[in-house]
């Protein structure tokens, strides 16, 4: 796959990116909380291009949010080489998807249990060699997930940052990809040669957007329709606005307590964003997986599936 098209058009688009903020658009209520249902796996991709933009943040919240509501959630972070969902949770894992590569263990033997039955599989920090996998490695890696022996309700897949070939290949493994976008143009830019990439090379037609980090519900509006109006005149996707994540101190001091807001925080601004948002992602359409002619997270086996 080559990067480098779909980033030079990418950079060609900051100056369309000057849109004024939008009209107020409401969060509404948090829900009392998600019912149980028999189905298959989702499998949410977590990412957004460009890094800083707080995609393992809202990874591991939302992760959080959905055990907290009693969803069987595993989160896996495909961050290889740089992994940090263990560091923000306060884990200390004794093994991680390199010694899955190097066949010293099975994934079921990767999984650390974090605070309200989250559980995570880890990536390796400081790993070079898994930061230079190739692509018979990354698959190797998806497949895997087949041999679990029964999957949960929800898969989160925080990704690495850019748009790199394991990047599109973990989030194009998914049903759903959640784009984690904030305002500046750099941010957009990346979010829009991501979802070049991935519809192109890949087929994904249907994106989720989430605006990080805002001050209000105009900004986070007038962020999805800055993006909508390039998507609608160059690309052939839909893009939905799926919620927002204000600037709440609470969450920048959960990340140096090294725990999740909705955690310790539940009924901050942030906290209850989260749960909104945990609120949302259940109410999504189930995964349609007949037809699907990509590697999947899942792909390989029958579903649906009631429990771990």
């Amino acid at each position: 796959m080559n990067e480098r098209p779909a980033m030079h058009q990418a950079g060609g688009l900051f100056h369309m990116f000057g849109g004024q903020p939008g009209m107020p658009l409401p969060i509404g209520d948090q829900a009392a909380g998600l019912g149980r249902a028999a189905r298959p796996c989702r499998a949410i991709a977590v990412t957004g291009g460009k890094g800083g933009v707080g995609k393992t943040t809202v990874a591991v919240n939302l992760g959080m949010a959905l055990a907290q509501a009693g969803r069987e959630t595993l989160l896996l972070d495909a961050d290889l080489g740089l992994a940090n969902v263990d560091v923000l949770l306060g884990l200390s894992p004794g093994r991680h998807l390199g010694h899955l590569l190097d066949g010293t263990a099975s994934l079921p033997e990767l999984i650390v249990e974090a605070p309200h039955g989250l559980k995570i599989i880890p990536a390796g920090s400081g790993a070079r060699r898994l930061a230079q996998l190739g692509n018979t490695e990354h698959a190797a890696v998806i497949r895997a997930f087949d041999e679990l022996p029964r999957p949960p309700e929800f898969l989160l897949v925080d990704t690495a940052a850019g748009i790199s070939d394991g990047v599109a290949m973990f989030a194009a493994a998914t049903d759903e990809v959640l784009l984690v976008v904030c305002d500046e143009p750099a941010s957009l830019t990346d979010a829009y040669a991501m979802m070049k990439v991935l519809s192109r090379d890949f087929g994904v037609r249907r994106f989720r957007m989430l605006a990080n980090m805002v001050r209000h519900a105009g900004e986070a509006q007038a962020l999805h329709q800055k993006l909508s109006r390039v998507c609608d005149r160059f690309l052939d996707i839909s893009l939905e606005y799926v919620g927002l994540i204000p600037h709440d101190e609470r969450l920048r001091q959960a990340i140096r307590r090294q725990s999740a807001v909705v955690d310790l925080w539940p009924a901050s601004r942030a906290g209850q964003a989260f749960k909104q948002l945990a609120q949302s992602v259940d109410t999504w359409c189930e995964p349609a997986r007949a037809g699907r002619d990509r590697i999947a997270f899942f792909g390989g086996r029958p579903e649906p599936v009631t429990g771990w």
